[in-house]
């Protein structure tokens, strides 16, 4: 038998699973989130460049934007079972970089008011905007969570060896910076929200795979 099929068969043991206990982080994020939803609503700061202005809204954008939630929920069911170092690694860079932000919410309100009221013409796009400013308020935007969200996906698609070989980390790279992009044309975020996410995400990247796992690599190897 293969050592590859050999892994495989040892995917159900209760030893595979311990590591999922990480996926409270998503409980811990979505309950601070539905929590910043409710107590920011009206009272806020604004975030607001003047290149906001000169951004056009375009509609078509929602398709890139929408990818955002099953390609995180696809990378976290995907490294639970698979790869459980790099599955540590994304939770980590989702807990921090998630629950920061919200805790920055809470303590700095902000939100944006570049949401289009009224469209041209009624197409499949402009209802799924809809739904979106539905779903989700104008508050809450600094720094852009898809940003990070983004940067999570393709640090994991680059540090996750089964998914480099298939080169999907060329594939994420450029559809993360294309979702991340449509925040902005479908007027959910200013572009300030980007800019100021971009180097969050960085930083967020840097503790996560250069400071708090390379560290209990260096242990395990001293060991």
């Amino acid at each position: 038998m293969s050592q590859k099929k050999q892994n495989r068969l040892k995917i159900g043991t209760v030893e595979n699973y311990r590591h999922l206990w990480l996926l409270s982080i998503w409980v811990v994020y979505l309950a601070l989130f539905y929590v910043i939803e409710h107590v920011v609503t009206d009272d806020y700061w604004v975030s607001y460049l003047p290149l906001d202005d000169k951004i056009p809204f375009c509609a078509g954008f929602i398709l890139p934007y929408c990818l955002w939630h099953p390609l995180l929920a696809l990378m976290t069911a995907y490294l639970a079972f698979y790869d459980a170092e790099n599955f540590k690694r994304f939770m980590a860079f989702i807990g921090i970089g998630f629950i920061t932000t919200g805790i920055f919410c809470l303590i700095f309100p902000n939100g944006q008011d570049l949401r289009v009221s009224e469209f041209a013409r009624e197409t499949v796009f402009t209802k799924l905007v809809r739904l979106i400013y539905a779903a989700d308020t104008n508050t809450n935007v600094l720094p852009s969570m898809h940003v990070i969200g983004c940067g999570a996906l393709i640090a994991a698609c680059f540090h996750t060896p089964s998914l480099r070989k298939r080169h999907l980390h060329w594939v994420m790279l450029p559809l993360g910076l294309l979702i991340s992009i449509s925040t902005v044309f479908v007027k959910q975020h200013s572009i300030l929200d980007f800019f100021v996410a971009v180097p969050f995400t960085l930083l967020v990247h840097f503790l996560v795979y250069g400071v708090i796992f390379r560290q209990k690599e260096s242990a395990s190897e001293a060991q």
